[in-house]
């Protein structure tokens, strides 16, 4: 079940811990998809937190908010990009896509094969997407107190696997959020310290898990007469070729 936009808003832009949350993400996900002219960057779910660094070079940002969770205007101060939309229908032409963000968007939702089924129609080829969903093993999934101890938690094999049914090829992996969901001032002020540590130590589980993934394309494959037939008439075939003596002219 989707949670409600404005608690959403409520926390990531009214409390600390929501703030360190987006912070967090957000950094990772500009260090690996720096703001480049000409892209078409578009959010599903709540994902417009970590959209504002695209908004000046990007050719479009979109923000698309599903039907149960609500929306709400964005970003604040300039003209609204975002928009209500259904889960299994989104407003964006096949292909449209260039970048695609799913936060709080795939783990709440009660169709989430219809998600990825859209996710893949709106990216064109070469695009890419970006799955932020709760860690299983990660504390962050394990408490109420943040939007992430909703919906279905994953494992990167299990949301990989999910990934490949629905026509996506993961290119890699990591996590993030490694300090506890405490709003205790020590945790909040050592936030950025906990994050460097993890990113070092890999068993370390952070509360959130971000897999970047490719949309497959397929060659086509090759049809007609030549696809059928393993040895095709050929038009000059046996010309040139002298014919064989008559049997009666035969000594």
């Amino acid at each position: 079940m989707h949670l409600d936009v404005l608690d959403l808003r409520n926390f990531y832009y009214r409390t600390q811990l929501g703030r360190v949350a987006q912070r967090a993400i957000r950094d990772q996900l500009v260090k690996h998809w720096p703001p480049a002219a000409g892209m078409t960057v578009a959010g599903f779910g709540f994902a417009v937190p970590l959209l504002r660094p695209y908004l000046a070079e990007s050719r479009r940002v979109i923000g698309l908010m599903p039907g149960p969770q609500g929306v709400m205007p964005w970003p604040a101060g300039l003209e609204n990009v975002a928009t209500l939309c259904e889960e299994a229908h989104w407003p964006l032409s096949t292909g449209f896509v260039d970048r695609l963000v799913l936060m709080h968007g795939l783990e709440t939702s009660e169709h989430p094969s219809a998600v990825l089924d859209e996710a893949s129609r709106v990216l064109g080829p070469g695009g890419r997407a970006l799955f932020i969903v709760p860690n299983r093993i990660g504390l962050w999934s394990r408490t109420d107190v943040t939007p992430f101890g909703f919906g279905r938690p994953y494992s990167v094999a299990q949301l990989e696997a999910q990934l490949k049914r629905h026509a996506f090829t993961p290119e890699r992996s990591q996590s993030v959020l490694f300090a506890p969901p405490s709003t205790a001032r020590f945790w909040l002020r050592t936030a950025d310290f906990w994050e460097s540590v993890g990113r070092k130590v890999p068993w370390l589980a952070g509360g959130v898990l971000m897999v970047e993934a490719s949309k497959q394309v397929y060659a086509p494959t090759r049809g007609g007469l030549g696809a059928v037939v393993r040895r095709p008439l050929k038009v000059l075939e046996g010309v040139g070729k002298g014919s064989p003596e008559p049997a009666l002219n035969r000594r």
